[in-house]
Parts: structure tokens; C-alpha cells; sequence
């Protein structure tokens, strides 16, 4: 399931990304705390991951350092 707001894009539940990768949803949860996937919180606490990096993850294409992050 692909969730769509009104000018942000899709984004991905841990599940639709572990599918994708065919990893453990779990898995997907520490990529996020490695840093290695930028999570999104709703407002009931849940995880939710840009399609867009997702999909870059999944191509090879590394994403950029982000701002404040330490290497």
C-alpha cells in the first residue's frame, strides 16, 4: 500500500520496503537507525519511508549525507 498526502510523496510502510528488498521488516527498522534510510514517523508513531529513496537504495545509487549527520 502506497500512502499518498496532498504535495509529499509516496511513501512505504517497513513491510513494503522489507517485500521489496526481501529482507525481515525488522531489517528495515535498523537500516533506519544505521542511517542508512531516512524514516518518517505519522502521528500514531509508525514508520513510514520515502518511495523515492527506497528506490535509489535499491538501484545502488548511495544516498547523500544529510545535513548534521556525522560520517
Amino acid at each position: 500500500m502506497t500512502t499518498r498526502t496532498p504535495d509529499t510523496e509516496p511513501l512505504l510502510t517497513p513491510a513494503e520496503v522489507a517485500t521489496m528488498f526481501r529482507v525481515d521488516p525488522k531489517t528495515v527498522t535498523r537500516w533506519a537507525k544505521a542511517g542508512k534510510l531516512t524514516a518518517i514517523r505519522t502521528l500514531g508513531g509508525h514508520r513510514r519511508y520515502r518511495e523515492t529513496e527506497v528506490r535509489a537504495l535499491l538501484g545502488g545509487i548511495i544516498p547523500t549525507q544529510r545535513v548534521g549527520e556525522e560520517v
